[in-house]
């Protein structure tokens, strides 16, 4: 399986940063490969807090697709907010291809733009709660929201818990909570099914 996150300009750190830990971890089995990828061909990114990385593949037909949020709630000049006009459509084109697409965070709202969650349960960020629900989504206040092909994932820190339930989904409770171990992060296996 092939998970590519998507990366631009604006977006939360830990909000790549935390699931990326968790995938990397993954990667080391031969059924999972990860990467960091720009829109349109690898990119610098400069994230919501100022830390500066390289994606060094652009989006490309992955297994899975992981957005990340940063900057919607603010309506900041760089993040998800200000890049949705490019972002969304993109994302929609791909995610029919996709076994799953997740989110983190407003990642969700991105997600929405790309008409993706009308009818369907997921979460994001608390603070847009009410935002992801004008877009028809079922709003549930879980950390991680698993509706099969669409997983969701509450603010910031709850993209590590979805990380590791994709982990337990794909593999196995075992090495997910390997992984849980070795980075010494205590799970929160607060998760909505359908």
């Amino acid at each position: 399986m092939r998970i590519e996150i998507l990366v631009f300009d604006g977006v939360d750190e830990m909000d790549v940063m935390g699931p990326f830990e968790v995938w990397s971890h993954a990667s080391r089995r031969p059924e999972f490969e990860l990467a960091l990828v720009g829109l349109d061909g690898p990119a610098s990114v400069t994230g919501l807090h100022g830390l500066e990385f390289k994606a060094p593949e652009g989006l490309g037909t992955p297994d899975a697709l992981f957005v990340p949020g940063g900057g919607w709630m603010n309506r900041a000049e760089r993040g998800s907010w200000a890049q949705r006009a490019v972002l969304a459509p993109r994302i929609a084109e791909v995610a029919p291809h996709t076994q799953w697409i997740g989110s983190v965070c407003t990642g969700s709202m991105l997600l929405a733009e790309a008409g993706l969650v009308k009818g369907r349960p997921a979460t994001t960020n608390r603070g847009a709660w009410h935002e992801l629900e004008t877009f028809g989504a079922d709003v549930k206040h879980n950390r991680v929201v698993d509706d099969g092909d669409l997983v969701t994932a509450g603010g910031i820190t709850a993209g590590i818990d979805l990380a590791l339930h994709i982990v337990e989904r794909e593999i196995s409770a075992e090495v997910a909570d390997g992984i849980a171990a070795t980075m010494e992060y205590a799970r929160v296996r607060d998760v909505y099914r359908s």
